[in-house]
């Protein structure tokens, strides 16, 4: 492993170093820096600042030499004292980036992860229920979604998922065609993704739509959205309810070592944050990343303790089932603070512009909601980007690894549809889908260009646009370093991935 990680790290550097000159010098030809100071009326002024930006970017000297100086300066990156420059306008190229670079990983991350969660489960389910009503209709929303322009996206999802519901939100009533239209569409989901004859699927399709009515027209009476909360009774529920989820998908519910594990790493998450409640009421992210660890301490003795044979399956099952209910928690904390953060902003509470509202200062949980709040929208228009994708890959891995001779294996000796699904296709169906998201993370920081630029968002896509415009070479130069970097590591990280998805693959 230590040899083929160093071996492409060497072969990356150099992959780096000569695509960073080609890059450099196409955009030191791309356009005159000193174009505009042409129109500076006084000569001696524009004189003065003509060799002032002469003597700040190096343009006296040949592009090798200036090159060599940038690469002089990012090279100290590798020891943490970074130089890349300074813009046309005398501002230090490192600080802008690693402003901008936060502000888009937080946008690019949040994208991907959703893209590859969402895409991966419903391209799974469409395998599983290949050549139905359910697949055709999410190959075709998929294909949808990858067709349309990203900028034509942003502009309608800023008037209809940001205008309109801040609009909404004043009276969050929701119209009886509404909720018919969404009971309807809930029937016909549930009983393409749960399959059967038709007599269950009637059943389904039925209890489904009760439900939806029911929740619907509760949440519109209770004016559920302009004081949103979960409560204490449904955190427990819900909680429980992903403790039986996870052990139905990853051992199944006769297997009580893994049943009890969850159950119990589920309970103590619960009950510390009952105990931390004056702490969680305005926490700090180290106390979040704290409360994360002891989840999977907690975790990982649960399934020690009541694992039995089963332990390693328990572990990771208690961990997985205790982060839900933490993350239940802190949704419930988020949405209590809902209706504060929306009297503070007076109801304008999905952002079309920026990454935030400026000057903005509350308790944690209001500036999570400002700073998430204005991350709705762009992320968004990117998953549709990826999230065909996603779906495409993942349906067609599945079906191909459904189909070979240790899948049928598995089935011809007795095991369970769920235990053949889950612990024998789905770990090497994931290998594809490992590739594309080590190119897509790439690519959709790249894609965040069109992104930030509709909805104002001050990140990478800035800087690089920018860059371009003047020309000036250094923020342009610092976002390609940056991108291919995070190319580099992602798909360093996918190779590695590959060892574990499948044992066969090995790093040598």
């Amino acid at each position: 492993m230590g040899v083929f990680i160093v071996r492409r790290i060497i072969i990356s550097f150099f992959t780096l170093l000569a695509a960073t000159f080609v890059v450099y010098a196409l955009v030191a030809n791309a356009g005159s820096p000193l174009e505009p100071l042409q129109g500076i009326q006084d000569q001696d002024q524009k004189d003065a600042a003509i060799a002032a930006r002469i003597q700040l970017l190096g343009l006296d000297l040949p592009l090798v030499e200036r090159y060599l100086g940038w690469l002089t300066g990012a090279a100290g990156c590798l020891v943490g004292s970074c130089d890349l420059g300074q813009t046309v306008l005398q501002q230090e190229v490192t600080t802008l980036t690693l402003q901008a670079m936060g502000s888009t990983l937080r946008l690019v991350l949040a994208a991907t992860v959703v893209a590859i969660l969402f895409g991966v489960t419903i391209g799974i389910v469409s395998a599983l229920r290949q050549y139905t009503g359910f697949d055709y209709a999410v190959t075709f929303l998929a294909f949808l979604f990858f067709s349309l322009p990203i900028f034509w996206v942003a502009v309608l999802l800023k008037e209809f998922g940001a205008i309109r519901v801040n609009d909404w939100l004043e009276d969050p009533t929701i119209p009886l065609p509404v909720i018919s239209a969404i009971t309807v569409l809930a029937a016909l989901v549930w009983q393409a993704v749960l399959g059967g004859g038709t007599r269950r699927r009637l059943l389904t399709g039925l209890v489904a739509a009760a439900a939806t009515a029911a929740v619907l027209v509760y949440l519109s009476q209770s004016q559920w959205f302009a004081r949103p909360a979960l409560g204490p009774v449904l955190v427990v529920l819900i909680s429980l309810g992903w403790a039986v989820g996870v052990t139905f998908l990853m051992a199944g519910l006769r297997n009580r070592g893994v049943l009890f594990s969850t159950v119990a790493a589920t309970a103590v998450a619960l009950v510390g944050s009952i105990v931390l409640a004056p702490v969680l009421s305005d926490p700090s992210w180290v106390v979040i990343g704290l409360c994360v660890l002891g989840i999977v301490v907690v975790g990982v003795l649960a399934g020690y303790l009541l694992g039995g044979l089963d332990r390693p399956l328990a572990i990771r099952a208690a961990v997985v089932s205790g982060l839900l209910a933490g993350l239940t928690v802190f949704t419930d904390y988020v949405l209590v603070a809902f209706a504060g953060y929306s009297r503070r902003v007076s109801g304008v509470v999905v952002k079309t512009i920026g990454s935030g509202t400026p000057n903005f200062e509350g308790t944690f949980w209001e500036i999570f909601l400002d700073r998430g709040l204005s991350l709705v929208l762009p992320t968004t228009a990117l998953i549709l980007i990826s999230f065909a994708t996603y779906v495409r890959y993942t349906r067609a891995s599945m079906l191909e690894v459904l189909n070979m001779d240790y899948v049928r294996t598995a089935r011809a000796k007795g095991l369970t549809e769920r235990t053949v699904t889950v612990r024998h296709a789905f770990r090497n169906a994931l290998i594809p889908v490992t590739t594309l998201a080590a190119f897509d993370f790439g690519s959709v920081i790249g894609g965040a260009v069109i992104t930030e630029t509709v909805f104002g968002w001050s990140g990478m896509g800035a800087l690089f646009r920018n860059g371009l415009l003047i020309p000036d070479p250094n923020p342009v130069m610092a976002f390609f370093l940056v991108t291919g970097v995070l190319v580099v590591v992602s798909n360093l990280v996918a190779d590695i991935a590959y060892a574990y998805l499948d044992p066969r693959i090995r790093l040598s």
